[in-house]
């Protein structure tokens, strides 16, 4: 078993024995996107830290992705129910990016592209500039926004 799965594991646990329900449940909510990450596919498998990584950090997007539709229906209790689940997730990923680091990740690899190429990358070598800048930053900051960096500096 990942450490980081150790660790969720063990807050799970240490959120029952507390009676802290929304922990509970959303640790709870967690290992079970966990588990069936790791029996998805041919045959079951250990996820790695990054691979469970990867996993909170979609469990966070959709607990966002919730949140705003609930805002948008009216129903700011269940907003406020989901923000608070993917700030509890959010504990566990590493710090985010500020923009001004990723604005030298996306200028760095541009750099590369330019160098590999012979010429400035165009916008037709965006999705390869934005896959390097993605295993760069690894969750580190949303892929909306490196594309939107890239697609800025290549314009």
């Amino acid at each position: 078993m990942t450490g980081l799965k150790d660790t969720l594991k063990a807050d799970r646990d240490a959120a029952r024995r507390a009676h802290d329900t929304l922990a509970l449940s959303t640790l709870g909510m967690a290992l079970t996107a966990l588990q069936l990450e790791e029996v998805s596919g041919e045959v079951a498998r250990e996820l790695s830290d990054d691979e469970v990584l990867a996993v909170l950090t979609r469990e966070v997007a959709k607990r966002r992705d919730s949140a705003s539709a609930y805002t948008a229906g009216n129903r700011q209790e269940l907003a406020d129910k989901e923000l608070a689940e993917a700030a509890l997730l959010q504990a566990y990923l590493p710090a985010g990016l500020t923009e001004a680091e990723v604005d030298a990740l996306v200028a760095e690899e541009v750099a590369a592209a330019a160098a590999a190429l012979g010429a400035p990358p165009t916008i037709r070598n965006m999705g390869q500039v934005v896959k390097a800048v993605n295993a760069r930053v690894k969750g580190r900051a949303e892929g909306a926004v490196v594309a939107a960096k890239v697609k800025a500096a290549l314009a």
